[in-house]
């Protein structure tokens, strides 16, 4: 699920001013590599797409069925070992992590749906998984985006 929400926030907004972790060729590369990919451009490239998809599927923008170009072709075969079953992903190198992140969001759909969402600030690009019982997160972070949001309605309230 790592791979999932890093590649979902690899475009935050600094200071008001979108950073793409993926935009720049070899700090993308970079990223794809210290995530287990090749960091190849063609990688790359699904990464950014796989990423938007992601994004206007979980904000509820796009149909889920929007994925599934990302999954033509994609196979897994089992392999028993000595530690159990275990599963090898079939599909070209420079698709395996894109392929992944689409994996996790659709097991994370499956083990606790509705819990992938976007920031509720609305002057925040991140997303959050909300692990709480209630299912009442709101925030990427109550550090920031939380303690903002308070202190905004809070001044309004007391305007």
């Amino acid at each position: 699920m790592d791979v999932l929400l890093d590649l979902l926030n690899s475009r935050p907004l600094v200071k008001g001013v979108e950073q793409d972790a993926l935009g720049d060729s070899d700090v993308g590369r970079r990223w794809a590599r210290d995530h287990g990919g090749d960091g190849s451009l063609a990688e790359l490239a699904l990464l950014r797409e796989t990423r938007d998809l992601l994004r206007d599927v979980v904000c509820g923008q796009r149909s889920r069925e929007a994925l599934n170009a990302l999954l033509e072709g994609v196979g897994q075969t089992p392999e028993i070992t000595s530690d159990g079953l275990h599963w090898i992903l079939t599909t070209p190198p420079h698709a395996r992590l894109a392929v992944e992140a689409v994996l996790a969001w659709a097991h994370t759909e499956q083990q606790l749906p509705g819990r992938l969402r976007p920031c509720a600030n609305a002057e925040c690009h991140l997303f959050l998984l909300d692990r709480s019982r209630a299912n009442r997160a709101r925030w990427c972070s109550m550090a920031a985006c939380g303690n903002r949001e308070k202190a905004r309605r809070h001044y309004e309230r007391t305007r």
